[in-house]
């Protein structure tokens, strides 16, 4: 079949939230966009696991915004992204939570011979990932890992990293850098190297994952499943991380109810930039 006959890979519709389209999507239907996207020739794009402190963070970055919403999915990794779009009368639409996500891809691609890069975390961490998971999946294909530099990466560095990539031939490239230095890394890479997977006979999808790096590892404690099912998992990470993070959660809370009840209500309507 030649690459003009192949089905084209579409992203699914998407709900407003503030300006940042989030696709309406279930965990079942991002797992099988991510892989048919990977199973492309020639096809690049990245995926953001998007909640409220990705959509408050855009509001005051109108690159980090057209980001998001030039991505090929952009997953509701939050339980508001998720009553948003059931708000909104999208009743299929269910929370897509970047470390699961992660783990639903690796089950899936298991004994396939699609293979996996690590970018990000600590010295070390990435490496750690790549024993935790081979282990986790019998026949996971972890071909690569790299801990970046905590600065931008020079021209050589970013050189080095497409060598490596072109030698091995990923299909998925899992990125924990933390939002948003996570998204717009992912965003520009693929800007600089829009002909990256041109002769590998398939394509490579980026995905970032956030702390998905530190959970899978045992470094962080996840929320439990309850709390995370009633949004309350902010809540757990602040008592984990108080000094870090009660700034960041105490300004985004608030501003995103602030802004989204006059949304949703019709008094205020943002438009999704590209």
């Amino acid at each position: 079949m030649s690459l003009a006959e192949l089905p084209l890979i579409t992203s699914p519709e998407r709900i407003n939230v503030l300006g940042v389209g989030i696709s309406v999507i279930d965990m079942q239907t991002a797992v099988s966009k991510i892989l048919a996207g990977a199973d492309q020739p020639q096809h690049l794009g990245y995926v953001t696991a998007t909640g409220v402190h990705g959509v408050i963070e855009s509001q005051r970055d109108s690159k980090l915004k057209r980001v998001y919403n030039q991505s090929f999915l952009s997953t509701p990794d939050g339980m508001p992204m998720v009553w948003v779009g059931r708000t909104l009368g999208h009743r299929e639409i269910s929370r897509v939570y970047g470390p699961d996500l992660m783990l639903e891809i690796s089950q899936a691609s298991s004994n396939t011979n699609r293979g996996h890069y690590y970018f990000g975390g600590k010295e070390g961490v990435a490496t750690e990932l790549k024993s935790c998971l081979e282990h986790r999946f019998e026949g996971l294909n972890v071909v690569g890992t790299m801990t970046p530099p905590f600065r931008p990466m020079t021209e050589e560095e970013d050189e080095a990293l497409v060598a490596d990539l072109q030698r091995l031939r990923p299909h998925y490239f899992w990125v924990g850098l933390g939002a948003p230095k996570q998204e717009l890394f992912m965003h520009d890479f693929l800007q600089r190297h829009p002909n990256l997977t041109a002769n590998w006979g398939h394509g490579m999808i980026m995905v970032g994952v956030g702390a998905a790096f530190d959970f899978h590892t045992g470094r962080l404690r996840q929320a439990p499943k309850l709390m995370q099912r009633c949004g309350l998992e902010w809540l757990f990470r602040l008592a984990m991380e108080p000094g870090r993070l009660w700034k960041r959660y105490a300004y985004t809370n608030s501003v995103f109810l602030c802004r989204i009840f006059p949304q949703l209500l019709g008094l205020k309507k943002y438009e999704m930039k590209r």
